[in-house]
């Protein structure tokens, strides 16, 4: 899998790229990534790349003759090419799933107000927002679909952490605990020191209800009717 973004500041997608998890499967061969300044495509000695846009109102807009011309250096007509933007469709679990089956990636880091729509029209595949809200930064909105999309290649992550996250089954993950067994005055649940796997994997289950009930109950009302006879309680 390439990621392959265009951005005016190259600065912040290495230092990802560089780092942690991201930089152990770029060295392991598991993920490739290519950075484009957007810039570079600029033709005045300014390097601009930005304008008011017309019609009026506040902001500038990315003009679109740099950013067509980085985005056609990549070939971004032949591959699947992202746009993160708050007007987009959501992203979700399920469409990192889709994107992971992907060779490449072609994602636009907007900035400002956004990207001119005869960009969108011509090249963008998908307008995805990762929010209700914005961000001055499309290289953040950018490198969190890059992120949850990397760690489902096989070989990034064990299949067992995997199976056991958050939105995996529709639920948010259950409640994590760790060395002490108690931390100023609170103890870890007594059932996951027992040993029981059968009793853990229950308790686990019944959090992530309990959990996805009081915090996303639009997820829990799709599968409630799977866990009715499964109390919360």
């Amino acid at each position: 899998m390439t990621f392959t973004l265009l951005t005016l500041f190259p600065e912040l997608v290495e230092a990802y790229f560089a780092t942690s998890i991201a930089a152990k499967a770029v060295e392991r061969g598991l993920v490739g990534h290519r950075v484009v300044g957007i810039r570079d495509f600029a033709t005045d000695r300014h390097a601009t790349c930005d304008d008011a846009p017309y019609g009026g109102g506040a902001g500038m807009v990315l003009l679109p003759g740099p950013l067509g011309l980085a985005l056609e250096s990549v070939g971004a007509s032949e591959r699947r090419t992202v746009y993160p933007t708050p007007s987009g469709r959501p992203f979700t679990e399920r469409y990192a799933r889709e994107l992971a089956k992907e060779t490449e990636i072609v994602l636009i880091c907007g900035r400002y107000e956004g990207i001119d729509q005869r960009i969108i029209d011509k090249y963008v595949d998908d307008e995805v927002s990762i929010g209700d809200y914005v961000l001055s930064s499309g290289e953040l909105s950018a490198l969190t679909i890059v992120d949850a999309v990397f760690r489902l290649i096989e070989g990034v992550i064990s299949g067992e952490s995997l199976r056991e996250e958050s939105f995996t089954d529709g639920l948010l993950e259950y409640p994590q605990y760790t060395r002490p067994e108690v931390y100023e005055g609170a103890r870890v649940p007594e059932v996951l020191l027992s040993g029981h796997h059968a009793k853990i994997k229950e308790w686990r289950l019944r959090e992530s209800l309990k959990k996805t009930r009081s915090y996303r109950p639009d997820l829990y009302a799709r599968i409630e009717s799977r866990y009715r006879d499964f109390g919360t309680d």
